[in-house]
């Protein structure tokens, strides 16, 4: 990507990008993050190119050189977030995000819950990400979406799922009113490129190609089927991402099957364990933390050489689990 020439401050970067693309004849080329944009850049042929930055916000880049990612280093801290008295932003595309871990895990990773309130066709262009990891968990309503080589536009409806290996083209079209969706990615920053050269729907299936070493994949929960999670009284609904990753992560829902059940886990030793509470109610222990009760919107970060588990669980409780490694 040419890099741009000069960086202009301004108060809304919204306003300010319409003003560049519809009065000035640029083109938006990169814009991030996409839940809070902050910093975009610009471009007008192949000589001139301006990088717009809001307010105070940086304006270096969130990952370094072209294609490479980058990953703070850190370990898995506590993190616990809900949905009351959390505060949610306009994004990209005039989606409206909660941060689920509002500090990110030191910049390793970002969980957002987002909302559609009113539906209908979605304001979105052919983009891609760099990412190390990204998915999309559909949480409540449905939302018509298009990948590159995944064939005709398709429907994620509540409980499916896709996982965006790196670099694929793709684009929100429509949703329900009211649409709930969890993305997870890592790391926590990461620029949105816009497409300007690939259409969608790409002419041609490809079925088994790879993005830095992963799969597409999408899950449909109606044709899943339920298989014993790692404690007993619990089973899960595998999405098969551990597979499509090569074993970087594995995304699962989890529920109880027969009543009355609490868990007691070893400790975590891994680079991320996340919780996402779909439905029901359950009480989170963590050794050395004070209990604290769990309901639908509630999303944990799991430290790392803690024990932990759930008690009070509710027959109906639904959990998002995403690990990483698998």
């Amino acid at each position: 990507m040419r890099v741009d020439d000069v960086v202009l401050g301004c108060d809304d970067l919204d306003e300010t990008v319409d003003f560049f693309t519809s009065a000035l004849g640029f083109r938006l080329d990169v814009i991030w993050p996409a839940d809070d944009p902050s910093v975009a850049v610009l471009s007008r042929g192949p000589d001139v190119g301006v990088r717009l930055v809001r307010g105070s916000a940086p304006a270096v880049w969130p990952a370094a050189g072209d294609g490479a990612v980058s990953m703070p280093p850190g370990t898995a801290t506590f993190e616990l977030s809900h949905p009351s008295g959390t505060d949610t932003g306009v994004g990209r595309a005039g989606m409206h995000y909660r941060d689920l871990l509002p500090a990110r895990q030191g910049g390793r990773f970002i969980a957002s819950h987002i909302l559609i309130p009113g539906g209908g066709p979605v304001p979105d262009y052919v983009h891609h990400h760099r990412v190390r990891f990204q998915l999309i968990y559909c949480a409540a309503g449905w939302v018509r979406v298009v990948y590159e080589g995944q064939g005709s536009p398709f429907v994620l409806e509540t409980g499916d799922c896709v996982l965006q290996p790196p670099g694929i083209r793709h684009r929100v079209l429509e949703a329900s009113p009211g649409l709930e969706v969890v993305e997870i990615g890592c790391p926590a920053a990461h620029e949105t490129f816009v497409e300007h050269t690939i259409t969608l729907p790409t002419a041609a299936a490809a079925p088994d190609r790879r993005w830095d070493g992963q799969a597409f994949i999408r899950h449909v929960a109606a044709s899943a089927s339920w298989k014993p999670w790692r404690a007993s009284g619990f089973e899960l609904r595998d999405t098969g991402i551990e597979a499509a990753t090569d074993g970087l992560a594995t995304v699962r829902v989890v529920r109880p099957c027969r009543g009355d059940v609490s868990v007691t886990l070893p400790p975590y030793e891994g680079e991320f364990l996340f919780w996402y509470v779909l439905a029901g109610t359950a009480r989170l222990h963590l050794d050395g933390v004070e209990p604290s009760a769990l309901a639908g919107g509630s999303a944990v970060a799991v430290p790392i050489s803690v024990a932990y588990g759930l008690s009070e669980v509710s027959p109906d409780l639904e959990v998002l689990e995403v690990m990483l490694p698998a």
